[in-house]
């Protein structure tokens, strides 16, 4: 499976009294970039809730902070799938400075299908699946 490369430009809004960007913004930046990958397949998260029944929620997250983002910093994510199964992914987000190759910040995070009216976890559609690998 081949990476998922979005970019984010660093607003004030993200930082916090330090100047740097704050450590839960880091996971709206990774759950962004995730939302790109899911579109760039060609699936909308409200038209899979519609039309399937299905939505992905994060069920685990593992966060590693290296080094500090700032304010107007041209920042990349990468995400990777490491592991796809039946009912879940578990994907490996990495975010770093466009003008350095040095990672500021990743994450090991677990992403699982749930049936939205029951939500108990449900098979990932077969297209979805069919689309990333």
């Amino acid at each position: 499976m081949t990476d998922f490369l979005w970019p984010i430009r660093v607003y004030y809004e993200d930082t916090d009294a330090a100047g740097v960007v704050y450590y839960a913004n880091y996971l709206k930046f990774m759950e962004r970039a995730r939302t790109e990958f899911v579109r760039s397949l060609g699936f909308e998260q409200d038209k899979l809730r519609e039309q399937e029944g299905v939505v992905f929620v994060v069920r685990n997250v593992s966060l590693q902070l290296h080094q500090p983002a700032r304010f107007n910093d041209e920042l990349e994510v990468v995400s990777t799938i490491q592991k796809l199964a039946r009912t879940n992914m578990i994907f490996k987000q990495v975010i770093h400075r466009v003008a350095e190759s040095k990672s500021l910040c990743e994450a090991e995070i677990q992403v699982v299908s749930l049936d939205a009216e029951k939500w108990k976890p449900r098979a990932i559609p077969p297209a979805i699946l069919q689309a990333i690998k």
